[in-house]
């Protein structure tokens, strides 16, 4: 019996052991170390902890700093990020979307930060932190447009990549602007109209006409539908109705008496008098 329990021990003293080891190397490496850093230099140091990693241990290290940092102070996330963006540009992406994962209230002005300290990043940190916070598309691309204003058309083809569907109606509103972009909200409100457009019971956009056509979707008639005449989300859609032609009157109209046989005497029928 006293073996029995003794054993039972050494196993759970042994399962203890090792979730404890695990718990372990789950503890962040870096939070310590920021921890010791005045409120003021956190991002900076945030920034040095980046600038000193391996290469190729440099995007895990990137997110595990960021994580840390926000742990300690999450309202200087943009700070943190900024600082990062500046002192490792390609790094700039990574630590934007792990901010706004962990910080999605922040999205924008993380975006904008990291956006800011790296410019050549746009379009890698507009496609980081959407795909974090994809919610907040419209807001993201516009505070990146804001930071690096060259960089429109890098900015909307990320969006075109993390929301495929919306790329069709991206590329039909870029073509009013003979290679002009104008700002990138105007872009994309009118993407998003175009898109409303075509998915609404009925709707018809300006970009696609027919919708369940462009879509590749077969084309039902109705029995109240015109043969012919697609039906647009269930609504019938009916043409003009076509008759003969309408022809004037050339006479008075008169009232005629019926004979008594088909056959027409010489000089013809009798003729109420008008």
């Amino acid at each position: 019996m006293k073996k029995t329990t003794s054993l039972m021990l050494s196993v759970a003293f042994l399962v203890a052991s090792i979730a404890c080891a695990k718990d372990a190397l789950k503890a962040n490496p870096f939070t310590e170390t920021l921890a010791l850093a005045p409120a003021a230099e956190l991002p900076a140091k945030a920034a040095d902890l980046v600038q000193h990693a391996k290469s190729r241990e440099r995007a895990t290290t990137t997110a595990d700093v960021v994580k840390a940092a926000l742990g300690i102070n999450p309202a200087a996330a943009p700070a943190v990020v900024g600082a990062i963006a500046s002192a490792v540009p390609t790094m700039a992406s990574v630590a934007a979307g792990v901010a706004a994962a962990e910080q999605p209230k922040q999205a924008a002005a993380i975006a904008k930060a990291a956006a800011a300290a790296a410019p050549s990043q746009a379009r890698k940190i507009v496609l980081a932190v959407c795909r974090a916070d994809p919610n907040d598309y419209r807001d993201i691309a516009i505070a990146v447009s804001q930071a690096v204003p060259s960089a429109s058309k890098e900015i909307l083809n990320a969006i075109a990549t993390v929301f495929p569907g919306l790329k069709p109606y991206i590329e039909q509103a870029l073509l009013g602007y003979a290679g002009n972009v104008p700002s990138v909200s105007t872009v994309l409100d009118q993407a998003v109209k175009m898109a409303q457009a075509a998915t609404t019971p009925g709707g018809v956009s300006s970009a696609m006409r027919t919708p369940a056509v462009a879509a590749g979707q077969p084309v039902t008639p109705t029995s109240s539908t015109t043969p012919g005449t697609p039906a647009l989300g269930g609504a019938d859609v009916r043409g003009p109705a076509i008759g003969p032609p309408y022809l004037p009157l050339t006479s008075t109209p008169t009232n005629v008496i019926s004979g008594h046989s088909g056959q027409v005497p010489p000089g013809g029928r009798n003729y109420a008098q008008p």
